[in-house]
């Protein structure tokens, strides 16, 4: 059963502070300088180093639950290869975020994303798609949709129909703690409304991330607010772990900012 108060929990009160500050940094950074804010939101700035790593964690994350679903089971499950499904998704959302390591290799993009791509680079999101990109014209709209019906609507109805989230779970999917949801949208719409750069779509992209690695978590390894076994079944386990999963987020945006360091133009 969901605990009363998810911000308690370790795991999601660290996504929420990470992306608190990844915001507060930007309102830093936005003033008649330009230079600091497109370290911060431009190709290999900390913010999208940020969504890799957490993509791929996450990946990964999903890719064990799906192991360890399967060894209960079976592989055949609807809900296993869901997971599995997710899995997969979550690692092309990765290497898409970084052009499949298109820029850190110096590799050319080939002739047909030179034609194609909106930013001549090598990876599919960014392809023309009339005078905008695929991204911005069908993906952005997408993931709005899906994040609103996921994180809103859906837990909503859950509340007064129990039937609704166990079908949803019988996907293999789950849904987040209504709080942990407000919190990561009111700081995308905050997001939207303090920052001025053609960039700060980017800065939802990666609270969207850190929101799904701290949920996910907290659904499936220590079954907050899920309904089928949780991996970590042991409690004094799961807050162990949970500690250690609070560490690796903050390590991860530690990494993303020497990683942007490194490799984050000064402008765009």
């Amino acid at each position: 059963m969901e605990r009363s108060s998810p911000y308690l929990h370790p795991v999601i009160a660290t996504a929420i502070v990470i992306n608190s500050g990844v915001l507060a940094l930007a309102l830093l950074g936005s003033g008649s300088d330009p230079a600091p804010l497109w370290r911060l939101l431009g190709e290999d700035g900390l913010v999208e180093w940020m969504q890799f790593l957490c993509f791929s964690v996450l990946a990964l994350l999903l890719g064990f639950v799906a192991v360890d679903r399967a060894a209960r089971s079976s592989w055949m499950r609807l809900e296993v290869i869901g997971i599995a499904g997710l899995s997969l998704l979550v690692a092309l959302a990765a290497l898409e975020e970084i052009s499949w390591f298109q820029r850190v290799l110096g590799i050319e993009s080939p002739e047909f994303f030179r034609q194609n791509n909106r930013q001549f680079e090598t990876n599919l999101h960014n392809l023309a798609l009339g005078s905008a990109s695929l991204h911005k014209t069908i993906l952005v709209k997408l993931i709005f949709l899906v994040g609103i019906t996921h994180n809103v609507i859906l837990p909503l109805l859950a509340r007064s129909r129990p039937a609704l989230k166990r079908w949803v779970e019988s996907f293999g999917l789950y849904l987040p703690p209504l709080s942990a949801a407000f919190a990561y949208l009111l700081l995308v719409l905050l997001s939207h409304l303090l920052i001025e750069h053609p960039r700060k779509g980017e800065l939802g992209e990666m609270f969207g991330a850190v929101h799904y690695l701290s949920t996910v978590f907290a659904a499936y390894l220590i079954g907050m607010g899920y309904g089928s076994p949780a991996v970590l079944e042991n409690k004094a386990d799961g807050r162990r772990v949970s500690i250690l999963f609070a560490m690796l987020m903050v390590f991860l945006l530690f990494v993303s900012w020497l990683l942007g360091a490194a490799y984050a133009p000064g402008q765009g």
